[in-house]
Order: structure tokens, then C-alpha cells, then sequence
């Protein structure tokens, strides 16, 4: 409670997702090397198809992990799904696609088989793990 109101856990929005894209100190920064991360195009693709109320695009500082370049992490479902290493303009039309598919459908789909290969587990140190259990 703060100041005798109770806390609001939920939102009247409802949707199947949200992708946050990194482009942060070393995703998207062709100048270090690291291959482009096209947001100018995911963000007029999401504008034109209307998608925003279905899966959330937001484009983010470093979300971290910088060693999986180009990361991408994508809340559909309980768990969040961290992907790395997306190099190819086929790999963001692939989100794209998932993105259209869940607002055609109505509902929460699969990702897509191109960024299986592509999912990173993100590794905590054990006493974090341990602390944040305790708190």
C-alpha cells in the first residue's frame, strides 16, 4: 500500500507480447563492428499493421547481455525469451511475422523456427539468485 491505497499489479491493457530491441552500447553499432539492427523499419512496419496494441515494440538502451550482439528479448507467456546473435534482416521479419500472426490469430503463437537456434539463456550468479529468493 502507498499512502493507504493498494498497489495496481495489473493494466487494463491486454496484449500477446513485447519485443525489446537493443540498441544500446554495442547492438545495432555497425562502427564496433556488430552487424545493424534495421529499427526504422521495425517501427514503421509495426505503425503501418497496427500492432502496437497486439505486441509492443519498444526499442531499448543496452538491455544486456553485450556478448549475444544484437539481443533481443520477447515477453510472450510466463517466462521471457532472451534471443541473441540477430544478424539478418530475416530474423527481424521473422518477429514481424510472429507479431502479425498473433493479432490475426487472437492469440499468443510460437516464435518462429529461424530464432530457435537463436534463444540465449541468461546466466545469474547463484548468491543473486539466492538473495532476490529471500527478499
Amino acid at each position: 500500500m502507498i499512502d493507504g491505497r493498494p498497489l495496481r499489479n495489473t493494466t487494463k491493457r491486454q496484449s500477446h507480447g513485447q519485443i525489446v530491441v537493443c540498441l544500446g552500447c554495442c547492438c545495432g553499432r555497425t562502427d564496433k563492428g556488430h552487424p545493424p539492427v534495421p529499427v526504422d523499419w521495425l517501427k514503421a512496419e509495426w505503425k503501418q499493421r497496427k500492432l502496437l496494441k497486439d505486441v509492443q515494440l519498444t526499442i531499448s538502451g543496452c538491455i544486456g547481455p553485450c556478448d549475444a550482439s544484437n539481443a533481443v528479448l520477447v515477453f510472450h507467456g510466463p517466462d521471457p525469451v532472451w534471443l541473441g546473435g540477430l544478424y539478418a534482416q530475416e530474423h527481424y521479419q521473422a518477429l514481424l511475422d510472429w507479431a502479425v500472426s498473433c493479432k490475426e490469430t487472437g492469440i499468443l503463437q510460437p516464435l518462429p523456427d529461424i530464432l530457435i537456434p537463436h534463444q540465449i539463456e541468461r546466466r545469474f550468479r547463484q548468491s543473486e539468485l539466492e538473495a532476490a529468493a529471500v527478499a
